[in-house]
């Protein structure tokens, strides 16, 4: 009997500490997907110093990697984690996760809470994002995004480049060389918003319906980006 006891209690411990585990494991999801949300907002809500219209309205995914720290830019090392979402013939997808590490950004950032935005201008910017882990300016052609209202330079990048890239430290938003950062699909965390395993590939192509935590982030989005057409 105190045999079956003992095991009993070991067993009700060992299912409050995975409890707990996943708790915080959904909390730390739900504060980047919040992160992401805010950094969309602060950045859009000045159309001057924001992504340009020109590039909103076409735009095929998103993605935004809130809070990178300084002394993170070590070669080879993890120092963002993104949240994307990809534009469908029904709305805006579900999000998934992922990872940015490596490169040299040309410049020195410094300071903490710099933020990172990434958005496809085309089909094969959205195909890049399906791999398991591509470079950005090797696998992926890429360009500095322009800033604010210039319709031209927008419509000239989104034809030459897969990817946009830009990047803000300090209140500061300007478009960025991500040239040798290495984009990688972040699995676990995005199998453990959706409770389960999903390819990517369908839950960026919406057959998959978001969860109810990425309410915030997607309305966010369809408010600067438009309510989802393809084009």
């Amino acid at each position: 009997m105190k045999k079956l006891l003992a095991m009993l209690l070991i067993a009700g411990c060992a299912c409050c500490v995975s409890a707990r585990a996943g708790a915080q494991d959904r909390g730390r999801l739900d504060a980047r997907l919040d992160a992401a949300r805010n950094v969309i907002e602060s950045i859009m809500s000045t159309p001057d110093h924001a992504v340009p219209e020109g590039i909103t309205r076409h735009a095929r995914c998103i993605a935004v990697v809130p809070g990178v720290l300084k002394g993170a830019f070590i070669v080879g090392a993890e120092y963002g984690q993104g949240v994307v979402t990809c534009r469908t013939g029904h709305g805006w997808s579900g999000p998934v996760f992922i990872r940015l590490a490596g490169g040299s950004f040309g410049f020195q950032i410094g300071g903490k809470g710099t933020d990172l935005v990434l958005v496809a201008t085309n089909d094969r910017g959205f195909q890049d994002l399906l791999h398991d882990k591509f470079k950005i300016g090797g696998d992926a052609s890429a360009a500095a995004g322009p800033v604010g209202r210039d319709a031209q330079a927008s419509t000239d990048l989104s034809l030459r480049a897969e990817l946009l890239t830009w990047s803000r430290a300090h209140g500061l938003f300007a478009g960025v060389d991500l040239s040798g950062v290495t984009v990688s699909k972040n699995a676990d965390d995005t199998d453990e918003l959706y409770g389960g395993p999903h390819p990517f590939e369908a839950i960026l192509h919406g057959d998959v319906p978001p969860p109810p935590q990425a309410e915030g982030f997607l309305h966010a989005v369809r408010q600067y980006f438009g309510e989802s057409e393809m084009h």
